[in-house]
């Protein structure tokens, strides 16, 4: 696999100090080996004798061929909304926590970014949500996300009432502090810590994960990918409720108003190194395995017998 990557835009936190160095780190190794280099405005790093070109990280996904993350998952999904609509593909570098998405250490990052810039690497397609929202007698706000639309209370400490409509079918009311709509890939985001299941990235599948739900039959429901889901507030004194997508802000959502959330006609692309395994990675991040071990089931020595 071969794809010419002549220039490389770098994101990420700079104010960072552990950002800071991976990304001076990068821009040396990049420049070094002929690539063209290109930050923010705002970075204001002293990149030595690398050649640095600094533009608007609007026009990233216009100028470059591919997008180096430095930072966390919270990053990444930045970085995804910059190149949504350019197919500019993405390759993490973990500064984070976490780091489902991140998933390149930086303790061997350059050797790692020398594999893909030799074209060895594999391409990682990844499905977009679009959250429409649609005020009354106002035009539709649209948003993309990798991860999640989420409907939640907002300014209150009152319990959301709302229904759930999927394809034009009515499925539910509920009685919860919001609602989750997911992606495979935000699977293991909030809708993980609410309670839903772990999907594989490349099933087709949506899932929608209520929020502390007043009853303990509201349980998450997985979908298509194609389904088109409408949520929609129920009249209630004081309640008010917000829509976010990937943590920004879409908008209010009232009562007179309907939030639509589907597929987007774009995906984005994340690059893996040689030898990315993603139950390998489960693995790591949340400590499965015997004695917490990352080691294969009988890879190793076996243990004596009793």
């Amino acid at each position: 696999m071969s794809n010419p990557f002549n220039t490389c835009a770098l994101v990420g936190p700079h104010s960072d100090p552990r950002v800071a160095d991976s990304m001076q780190k990068l821009a040396r190794h990049l420049a070094a080996v002929g690539k063209s280099v290109l930050v923010d405005r705002s970075v204001e790093l002293d990149f030595g004798a690398a050649r640095v070109t600094r533009i608007e990280e609007s026009d990233f996904g216009k100028r470059s061929d591919l997008v180096i993350v430095i930072g966390g998952d919270g990053t990444m999904l930045y970085a995804a909304r910059l190149v949504a609509t350019s197919d500019v593909p993405l390759l993490g570098i973990n500064r984070g926590r976490l780091g489902f998405l991140t998933d390149v250490s930086p303790d061997d990052m350059l050797e790692r970014l020398d594999d893909v810039l030799s074209g060895s690497y594999s391409e990682d397609r990844r499905t977009l949500l679009e959250a429409r929202l649609q005020p009354q007698g106002l035009a539709d706000v649209v948003l993309t996300a990798l991860n999640d639309a989420v409907v939640q209370k907002w300014e209150t400490g009152l319990i959301l009432d709302f229904q759930t409509w999927i394809d034009g079918r009515y499925v539910n009311t509920h009685r919860s502090d919001g609602l989750i709509i997911a992606s495979a890939t935000g699977s293991t985001a909030y809708a993980l810590s609410c309670g839903g299941p772990i999907i594989q990235p490349d099933l087709g599948v949506l899932v929608l994960v209520p929020i502390s739900p007043h009853t303990l039959s509201d349980r998450p429901l997985v979908v298509p990918n194609g389904a088109r889901i409408e949520v929609r507030l129920l009249e209630r004194p004081n309640t008010r409720a917000q829509v976010l997508c990937d943590g920004a802000m879409l908008g209010e959502l009232r009562p007179t108003d309907r939030l639509i959330v589907g597929p987007s006609q774009h995906r984005i692309t994340l690059l893996h190194p040689p030898g990315h395994d993603y139950y390998r990675l489960l693995r790591s991040k949340l400590h499965w395995g015997r004695g917490g071990s990352d080691d294969v089931p009988g890879s190793g020595p076996r243990p004596p017998e009793r």
